[in-house]
């Protein structure tokens, strides 16, 4: 596996300038070995509140271009850390960690909801919740109650070179990370919480039925399958892209960024839409149980949902966003060049949301994709 051993000041230098995206910034702590639970920069006593709302969130999101309404409001923006990744927020707050916002995905949501550490958000504080779009605004409610305001979303798919890479059937699919053409010419993400679900897909298991034993196994053997067309299994993003622009990689699982990136450098790629479907993240705003600023939570939340914090998202890290209004904020040939549209729904109904899972199957799928991964 490959990985980028950057020194951590350096890794939340880069992720707070938007260098790194959240999951970039994620996946090279994580292989750094350290949990970011233990990084004094972001250290914060229980009773040390201040006088903003303080937004504990995934490296790249601290960023003052997402919260240029809440710093309209109060003349100063709200306090900042990041996490490595929604299991290391989880447990800070749990220990005593004390914040206001925080920033899971879909996945987690309804895993933090069940564990007592958010509270319901008033959406009636929200001024752009009603251009929210609606397939997304109630993931994690429980007992009629919004604990999830959606912010950002993306998918998971494959970013190939259009010059050398074709389709039997004309179709895009992910077939073509295990097409005996390009062996040894194919990367795979290198953790299981990207890669397991996307081989389910390819794999025609349904993710209601994930956990089942049958479908663990034929998920595996799948993966098995394809370890000797895999050149690299890697999450660091940069040498996946420069390995795909010097020609050494013609197709690779990645995030969105990939393709935004290698296309802003010239590089002929695509970021696929499988014929199968395409594995769907949301990530968005809760409010901490024991919050001691509520009001000026909501302001936080109310600034990431609004138009202009999604033109950046969508524009500069080519992510989707949960406000309607983002879209009309960005050119129609932005849109297109980034594989989105006017209408997110379009995008959204192909492909397939993660879902929340047991720790049992998570600590399975970790270790035996690990496993399978090392040759075994």
């Amino acid at each position: 596996m490959t990985k980028e051993n950057l020194p951590i000041d350096s890794m939340i230098e880069k992720a707070s300038k938007g260098q790194l995206s959240r999951r970039q910034f994620s996946q090279l702590l994580s292989a750094t070995g350290i949990s970011l639970m233990t990084v004094p920069a972001i250290a914060r006593p229980a009773a040390a509140e201040g006088e903003q709302a303080f937004y504990f969130t995934w490296g790249g999101y601290d960023i003052p271009e997402l919260l240029g309404e809440y710093y309209e409001k109060h003349g100063a923006y709200p306090d900042m850390a990041p996490y490595a990744s929604s299991n290391d927020g989880l447990a800070k707050v749990r220990s005593g960690f004390v914040v206001d916002v925080l920033h899971p995905c879909n996945s987690n949501a309804p895993n933090w909801v069940d564990a007592g550490v958010v509270q319901p958000i008033d959406t009636s504080k929200l001024t752009h919740w009603d251009d929210v779009i609606p397939s997304m605004k109630h993931i994690a409610d429980k007992d009629g109650q919004t604990y999830f305001a959606p912010m950002d979303w993306g998918q998971t798919s494959i970013t190939y070179r259009t010059d050398i890479v074709d389709f039997p059937d004309g179709e895009e699919s992910w077939s073509v990370l295990w097409d005996e053409r390009y062996k040894g010419k194919v990367a795979m993400i290198g953790n299981e919480g990207d890669s397991w679900w996307c081989a389910a897909i390819y794999a025609g298991v349904p993710f209601d039925q994930i956990e089942t034993e049958e479908n663990i196994q034929k998920v595996a053997e799948l993966l098995r399958e394809q370890v000797p067309m895999v050149r690299m299994y890697t999450d660091d993003m940069t040498t996946v892209e420069q390995a795909l622009a010097a020609g050494e990689l013609v197709a690779a699982m990645t995030w969105n960024s990939s393709a935004v990136a290698l296309k802003s450098d010239g590089v002929p790629v695509k970021f696929a839409a499988p014929k199968e479907g395409a594995l769907t993240w949301v990530c968005g705003a809760m409010i901490y149980v024991d919050a001691p600023h509520v009001d000026k939570a909501h302001d936080v939340i109310d600034s990431l949902l609004s138009p202009e914090s999604g033109r950046f998202l969508i524009d500069d890290y080519g992510y989707g966003h949960s406000n309607r209004k983002s879209f009309d904020l960005v050119s129609e040939e932005r849109l297109a060049e980034l594989g989105l549209s006017r209408n997110p729904e379009e995008i959204l109904g192909a492909g397939k949301y993660q879902i929340p899972t047991s720790d049992e199957f998570t600590s399975r799928i970790a270790t035996l994709y690990a496993e399978i991964t090392a040759g075994y």
